[in-house]
């Protein structure tokens, strides 16, 4: 098992994790404008087409059901590597242009997702270059995005970075900066402006 295959068994024994929890949880919180924004993970995703009932879907936090919504995730993740740097720039490329094409179709939630594919490129190759087997974790429940890593400030001399790690750090960079790309394009912004008005009107 290569290292990206790891990289996502993990975020989907998170996301089992949190569809367990899930019923136990309070209901989503809803903002004063009366409607949720919060990634609802109780739906039936085995069953829902997203692109053909897009009402259904919401952007949630980071990288909120990104193996989850389909049909994106089956167009998107076949494209997502996070091998090394080659690999990472045309992955990369790849998602960013099939970004690009869902805006141009008016396609929000495939926008978003191939966003969220982006940033989870930058979140869990961040994650492995820190944590040799992809993972952590943490006092809180993940919501199906990657968990943030606390950083220790520690004055004793500490070891040096592997290759492998320093290339993990370096596709992470690729990712972050195509993730940053996609979350200021004024048309993504336009869409996703328009897509919280017809859920707000739903």
């Amino acid at each position: 098992m290569n290292n990206e295959q790891e990289l996502v068994i993990s975020e989907q024994e998170d996301i089992a994790a949190e569809q367990t929890l899930v019923a136990a949880q309070a209901p989503a919180k809803v903002n004063p404008e009366g409607f949720s924004r919060s990634f609802d993970f109780s739906l039936d995703f085995e069953n829902i087409n997203f692109r053909k009932r897009p009402k259904l879907y919401r952007v949630g936090r980071g990288e909120e059901g990104v193996l989850l919504v389909e049909p994106y995730k089956s167009e998107i993740l076949p494209l997502w590597k996070i091998d090394d740097e080659a690999t990472a720039t045309e992955s990369s490329d790849k998602i960013f242009a099939l970004f690009l094409d869902y805006l141009e179709k008016g396609d929000f939630v495939g926008a978003d997702m191939a966003r969220k594919f982006l940033l989870m490129g930058y979140t869990r190759s961040r994650r492995y270059a820190h944590h040799k087997k992809g993972s952590l974790k943490t006092g809180r429940k993940n919501k199906g995005a990657t968990p943030k890593i606390k950083v220790v400030v520690d004055t004793a001399e500490k070891p040096q970075r592997t290759p492998e790690e320093l290339s993990k750090i370096a596709v992470s960079k690729i990712f972050k900066e195509k993730s940053a790309q996609a979350k200021a394009n004024e048309k993504y912004v336009e869409l996703k402006e328009k897509f919280n008005e017809m859920i707000r009107e739903a």
